[in-house]
Formats: structure tokens, sequence, C-alpha cells
């Protein structure tokens, strides 16, 4: 995605527009919408990974076992 690096902001006012005349107001604001929602999602699983990963590292730091989830 190295192109997406050299469009400018008048590249991006552009292709909005032509977006907006496409899908209409309310189409784009639903996906933007849904895009910050995976977003949200995306950092809440990225946290508990490493909330995990780190749990793991100390554990086998102290010479236990990983601890491990009851579900």
């Amino acid at each position: 995605m190295n192109f997406l690096q050299n469009l400018g902001t008048t590249e991006w006012i552009i292709i909005i527009l032509v977006l907006l005349a496409i899908f209409g107001k309310k189409k784009l604001m639903e996906w933007a919408q849904g895009l910050g929602e995976s977003g949200r999602e995306l950092q809440k699983v990225k946290k508990e990974f490493e909330g995990a990963l780190n749990g793991s590292e100390q554990a086998i730091e102290k010479g236990g076992k990983s601890p491990k989830k009851k579900v």
C-alpha cells in the first residue's frame, strides 16, 4: 500500500467527493462508523493479547507454568 503514502490532501478530497456522489452520505457514515467500531475492537483484542502474553512471561520468569484461564 505504498501508493497511499503519496496521496495529498487534494487527492483525498477528490476521492471523498467521488465516494459521496456514488454512495451518498448515509452509506458512507455507516461505513465510517463500522470502521471505528472495528478499530476499537482490534485495540481491545490487542490489549488482551498483550496482557496474556505478559502474564505468561512473568509466570515463566518465576519458574512456574503459564497461567491458564478457566472458561
